[in-house]
């Protein structure tokens, strides 16, 4: 991760085993935010009712719900994988939320299996993410994991 160590050691410094997720997920979409260049939105959507449900996020106004399925954030919910995209135009499906967003960046977050949120990063660039940077958001995604199931 090289340039990302402190960015991370900041996240883990903000987040915090309380009983209130939503509070460490705003922290940590706002040292996102902050801490990189070139995005034009960072947060979360949770899962409400089988549904992603837009959380604690920085930018513009997003999407309220996305299906299962839906867009980049819907299919990394159902893989169950980070979707990096490098060019979200071409990605079939894609929900333009912000008609300025480029390239993204999605990290499922999984609790006993199950995909309870995601970590959506949009950049106004395309071909923004690199693979070191898809590990630091990885890296994040563990630890809102980790929070997320200390406090059950």
């Amino acid at each position: 991760m090289g340039k990302y160590d402190e960015l991370l050691e900041q996240v883990d410094a903000l987040i915090v085993k309380d009983d209130w997720i939503i509070s460490n997920m705003a922290n940590t979409a706002s040292a996102i935010f902050d801490g990189m260049d070139a995005l034009n939105w960072a947060g979360f959507y949770i899962v409400r009712e089988g549904i992603l449900q837009v959380g604690p996020f920085i930018g513009l106004p997003a999407c309220v719900k996305i299906k299962p399925g839906d867009g980049v954030c819907g299919t990394a919910m159902v893989l169950k994988k980070t979707m990096l995209i490098n060019d979200v135009h071409t990605f079939p499906g894609h929900i333009a939320c912000d008609e300025a967003s480029n390239s993204e960046i999605v990290v499922p977050i999984i609790v006993k299996g199950e995909v309870v949120a995601v970590l959506d990063i949009d950049s106004p660039y395309l071909n923004r993410f690199r693979a070191d940077e898809q590990l630091f958001f990885e890296s994040v995604g563990r630890k809102i994991e980790k929070v997320w199931e200390d406090i059950g």
